[in-house]
């Protein structure tokens, strides 16, 4: 909307001759990436502050509360979890709907790739509510079935894909890794859209995996975003992008205001998030957020950078992998299932070896951090 009111200001000015005038100039700056950012990040902070509580109210009217696992199943996590009970979960739609209500007023409606990343997003918040309304209705901690969730994430993230291989095959087709100055492949062809599938989906499900303690996978959140809004902007600005040797479309830089949007989305559900938590955003945002991410990052060429950037995503799903496969192993070899962790996602790991449950997630918030400016690091170290 912001850069459509600069556009008809400038044509009109322009059609008619006019001098410019102070409308002109106040409207001049909504033309910039770095403006519009800036202010997508604070329509979404301030859009969730607004609706957080109404949203909370009328959950709880709903009695839309998160469903707790009996002591038999989850044993001592039991009893550190059993006060949530209760909790409004759900609350990843407030993200989901500032992400939307942001890119559409300071995105250029124009640039394919907002709407991809939107598709993608809301698709994927959908599947989540629908997962979440599923253990609420049936008060269990089921929802959908795996097969379901990943047969509908995976047409989602092929649709997502092809389009954007097709927009600019060129541009996506190459493969880019840290540390390194060129790109190690020049040309993928349509293996660029598995890849794109595989990044997707298992972003998707990573930051779904990390979704377990009050703030954790909100505040992880922040740093990865604000790097992917760095990300783009500088592969955006073909003066950037020459001095620094990154592969350039023009387009990315307004990914950044979907990055910016998620930011001031996460930072303002972490309001209500952050321990006691008074709302989870269950899988209606974790799903969606995964799925923006990953978008992100394959707008701006930074597909394999994110297993640097999510570190604490990456590390959390990669424990539930090895969780299964060492013990499916193990009960083959030995006749008995052994376990690696004393309980996946990792977060669960450390608050059963006794670390509290803000303990965790602030020591993960920082780890994230750490992460995001490793990444960052890479742009120079190559």
């Amino acid at each position: 909307m912001l850069f459509w009111i600069y556009e008809y200001f400038q044509q009109r000015r322009i059609a008619e001759g006019l001098s410019v005038s102070l409308i002109d100039k106040i409207t001049n700056v909504f033309q910039y990436e770095t403006f519009r950012a800036i202010m997508a990040g604070l329509v979404s902070l301030i859009f969730v502050l607004i609706i957080g509580n109404r949203i909370i109210r009328k959950l709880l009217s709903l009695k839309m509360g998160q469903p707790i696992r009996t002591a038999e199943e989850v044993n001592a996590l039991y009893a550190l979890h059993e006060g949530k009970k209760g909790t409004p979960t759900m609350g990843g739609i407030m993200i989901v709907m500032a992400f939307v209500v942001a890119i559409a007023i300071c995105g250029k409606w124009s640039n394919p790739y907002l709407w991809i990343t939107l598709f993608v997003t809301v698709a994927m918040g959908l599947l989540g509510f629908w997962d979440d309304y599923l253990k609420v209705a049936k008060k269990n901690s089921k929802g959908v079935s795996e097969k379901f969730k990943l047969t509908f994430q995976l047409v989602v993230a092929f649709a997502a894909a092809v389009c954007i291989y097709r927009t600019h095959p060129t541009y996506f087709g190459q493969l880019w890794i840290p540390f390194v100055k060129e790109a190690v492949i020049q040309d993928m062809g349509w293996w660029t859209v598995p890849f794109f599938v595989v990044v997707i989906v298992g972003s998707s499900n990573a930051v779904n995996l990390t979704d377990g303690l009050d703030g954790l996978a909100t505040g992880c959140t922040l740093p990865v975003a604000f790097t992917y809004g760095i990300f783009n902007y500088l592969h955006g600005r073909v003066d950037a992008a020459n001095h620094l040797n990154l592969p350039h479309d023009l387009l990315a830089a307004d990914v950044a205001i979907a990055s910016f949007s998620l930011l001031g989305a996460a930072l303002g559900f972490l309001w209500f998030n952050c321990a006691p938590a008074r709302v989870f955003m269950g899988d209606t945002g974790a799903l969606a957020i995964g799925g923006a991410i990953a978008v992100m990052a394959i707008s701006c060429k930074q597909e394999v950078t994110l297993v640097i950037v999510g570190g604490v995503f990456v590390a959390e799903a990669a424990s539930v992998i090895l969780q299964r496969l060492y013990f499916k192993y193990t009960r083959r070899k030995y006749g008995e299932g052994r376990r690696i962790f004393k309980m996946s996602p990792l977060h669960h790991h450390f608050e059963l070896c006794g670390w509290k449950e803000t303990q965790v997630v602030v020591r993960f918030w920082i780890v994230g951090i750490v992460c995001a400016l490793l990444g960052l690091a890479t742009l120079k170290l190559r």
